[in-house]
C-alpha cells in the first residue's frame, strides 16, 4: 500500500494533490471526532473510565499500524528500523502529543489510575532498555550496540495479554471514576453499534493519516525539500499522527482523560506490542545499534521520567505549564539526537 500511494501521488497533477491533502485533512478531523464520541459513549455505556478506554481499545487501534510496519520491516531485513519505530513513537507520543494536548486545554487526571498505568508505562520503557543492554559486555553498547532477543519478543507479547487483562479487571474497581453526566447522544445506542462506530472511526483515522502523510511527502518533494529532511520529519511524525489527532480532538472536546489514556497506553503497547511482535518474528532479534544507547534510549527514558515527575506534581490535571515542559523535553531529545 505504501508503494502504491507513493506511485499514485507521484503521477497526479498539482491541483489534484492539493485537493487530496485538503480532503484527507477534513476526513481525518471528522473521523477523529467520531472516534472520540464513540470512545466516550463506550465509557459511559460500560461504566469504564475514559482513561481505560483510551489506554486499551483506542491505543490498540492506533498502534496496530505501527506494529504492522515494524513486523514487516523486521521480516524484510530491517530489524533496526522496527525497534527505532517503537522507541521514536514513545518519545513523540509522550513529549510532543501530550505537550500539545495540554496546551489546548487542561487534561483531567484521576491520580490513582494514571499513577498505576504510568508506572507500567515507565517500567515498560526501562524493561526495553534492560532486555536490550549487553550486560555481559557493557562497554560494547556504545561501540557496537546490541540486540533485543527473539525470546524477549514472546515475553513481551505474553506481558501484553496480561496488561490488557489486568487493565480491564482493574477497571471494574474504577467505575466510580466514570463521569455519569449527559455525555454524547451515542450513549443511547447499544454497545454493538458503539463498537462498530468506534472500529469504523479507527480505520478512517489510520487510513486518512496514512494517505495524508504520503500526499504531503510528495508535495514536499515537488517543493524541493531534501529527502533526508522528509524522512526525519514527515515519515517519523506520520506513525504517531493517529495518536496526535485523537489526543488533540479529545482535549478540544473536554475529554482529557481519553487523551492521556491513549498516549500512556500507546507507549506501553509500543514496547509490548510493536517491539514485542517485531522481535518475535526475527530469529536473530531486533538490532539496536550504538545510536540507541548513545541517543534514543536515553532520550526515551528522559521524556518518560519528565512525564512521570510532572504527573506527581500536577495535582488533578495536566495544565499548560506542564505542556510547555513536555514540549521542551521533546525538543531537547530531538536536538541532542541531531547533534550526536
Amino acid at each position: 500500500m505504501e508503494e502504491l500511494l507513493d506511485q499514485f501521488f507521484a503521477d497526479v497533477p498539482a491541483l489534484v494533490l492539493a485537493g487530496a491533502i485538503v480532503l484527507t485533512i477534513l476526513v481525518l478531523g471528522k473521523s477523529a471526532d467520531g472516534l472520540v464520541d464513540a470512545a466516550v459513549a463506550l465509557s459511559l455505556r460500560s461504566r469504564m473510565p475514559k482513561f481505560v478506554i483510551g489506554a486499551t481499545v483506542v491505543s490498540l487501534g492506533t498502534t496496530t499500524p505501527e506494529a504492522a510496519v515494524s513486523v514487516m520491516a523486521a521480516v524484510q531485513g530491517s530489524p533496526g528500523l522496527a525497534l527505532g519505530n517503537a522507541v521514536g513513537s514513545i518519545i513523540c507520543d509522550t513529549g510532543l502529543i501530550l505537550g500539545l494536548a495540554s496546551l489546548i486545554a487542561p487534561l483531567r487526571l484521576d491520580r490513582a489510575i494514571v499513577n498505576r498505568q504510568g508506572w507500567i508505562q515507565l517500567g515498560a520503557g526501562l524493561a526495553l532498555v534492560a532486555f536490550t543492554f549487553p550486560f555481559s559486555s557493557p562497554g560494547s553498547a556504545l561501540r557496537t550496540g546490541s540486540t533485543l532477543p527473539q525470546v524477549v519478543g514472546f515475553v513481551f507479547l505474553f506481558a501484553l495479554a496480561a496488561y490488557i487483562y489486568l487493565t480491564i479487571r482493574w477497571a471494574r474497581t474504577d467505575r466510580d471514576a466514570v463521569d455519569t453526566g449527559a455525555g454524547t447522544g451515542d450513549v443511547a445506542e447499544n454497545t454493538i453499534a458503539i463498537l462498530l462506530k468506534l472500529g469504523a472511526s479507527l480505520i478512517l483515522v489510520v487510513v486518512s493519516a496514512t494517505v495524508l502523510i504520503h500526499a504531503v511527502k510528495e508535495a514536499a518533494l515537488r517543493l524541493s525539500v531534501p529527502e533526508g529532511v522528509i524522512a526525519a520529519t514527515l515519515v517519523a511524525f506520520g506513525t504517531s499522527l493517529p495518536e496526535l489527532v485523537t489526543a488533540v480532538k479529545a482535549s478540544m472536546r473536554g475529554h482529557g482523560e481519553l487523551a492521556v489514556g491513549n498516549v500512556i497506553g500507546a507507549d506501553i503497547l509500543n514496547v509490548l506490542f510493536v517491539a514485542g511482535a517485531a522481535a518475535a518474528v526475527t530469529p536473530g532479534g531486533l538490532i539496536a545499534g550504538p545510536q540507541f544507547f548513545q541517543v534514543l534510549f536515553p532520550a526515551m527514558v528522559f521524556v518518560l521520567l519528565v512525564f512521570r515527575i510532572g504527573v506527581v506534581v500536577s495535582g488533578d490535571a495536566m495544565r499548560r505549564p506542564f505542556g510547555v515542559v513536555l514540549l521542551a523535553a521533546y525538543a531537547i531529545a530531538i536536538i541532542v539526537g541531531y547533534l550526536v
